[in-house]
């Protein structure tokens, strides 16, 4: 009976020795300060522009990020190497059925399901990236550096039910095809 209250004990005294080096915390990101930039290729050039993060948070255990979960708000989705008429065009394009489909789908959503360390404040994230209600994996490096994280990661449309002027389903496109590949710059602030 002493063994076992003083077992009992032991492992209480370890239990809350570990939990106090522990610092679990979540950051929650200034989405104010936070930056979303977008980059499309097609044939005959690019367009790039900007979405707003709605919310968004990242975990860590000290000071190693083990987590992050972001919500994008697509219907800021906004586009910036072209302007007027043009530039709104393409704008209500990319918020069409034919892409995002924002009205029915005005928020895109990232979780992060494994974070690997892969150097001095750098990982490797593996996420559930949602567009469109469909949820698909994307693995991206990120680095952090004391409040500022950053990321860059390219996207496959097409995993998402976003074939237009896609070269993968439909043929002789020629110069009006457009890459399946889009990529994603972030800096984020918390």
């Amino acid at each position: 009976m002493k063994n076992n209250i003083l077992k009992s004990t032991l492992l209480l005294v370890l239990a809350v020795t570990f939990a106090s080096f522990t610092t679990i915390s979540n950051k929650n990101v200034d989405v104010e300060k936070s930056q979303l930039a977008w980059k499309a290729y097609k044939v005959t050039g690019s367009h790039s522009g900007t979405i707003v993060l709605k919310s968004g948070n990242l975990s860590f255990d000290g000071d190693q990020l083990t987590g992050g979960a972001f919500t994008v708000d697509m219907t800021t989705l906004a586009v910036t190497d072209i302007q007027g008429e043009y530039a709104d065009k393409l704008k209500g394009h990319l918020k069409s059925g034919d892409f995002f489909a924002v009205a029915d789908n005005p928020h895109a959503n990232i979780t992060f399901t494994n974070v690997k360390s892969s150097g001095k404040n750098s990982y490797t994230v593996v996420a559930d990236l949602t567009i469109k209600g469909i949820t698909k994996p994307v693995t991206f490096e990120i680095s952090i550096y004391g409040s500022k994280a950053t990321a860059s990661l390219k996207v496959d449309r097409t995993k998402y039910d976003i074939k237009y002027g896609s070269s993968s389903f439909f043929d002789n496109l020629q110069d009006k095809a457009i890459y399946d590949e889009f990529d994603l710059v972030v800096d984020l602030q918390f």
